[in-house]
């Protein structure tokens, strides 16, 4: 993710990262309904998930996500 990060940052990519084992981390994945480390999210600038991955990412998937695709 830190690569995708760099690379897609400019096209609007913004990363978050939550500690599951923060308090505040697990309130936040509880509302979101994620139940496996790592999950990924995407949202749109309108806040909408538009793309969701538990566990190993394709970066090409991120990509298309990010392009509108």
């Amino acid at each position: 993710m830190d690569r995708l990060e760099e690379e897609l940052g400019p096209k609007g990519l913004q990363v978050i990262r939550l500690n599951i084992q923060d308090p505040a981390g697990r309130e936040i994945g509880a509302r979101l309904g994620w139940e496996f480390t790592p999950t990924f999210i995407m949202f749109d600038a309108a806040g909408r998930e538009v793309w969701r991955e538990a566990g190993v990412i394709d970066p090409a998937a991120v990509r298309k996500v990010v392009a509108g695709q």
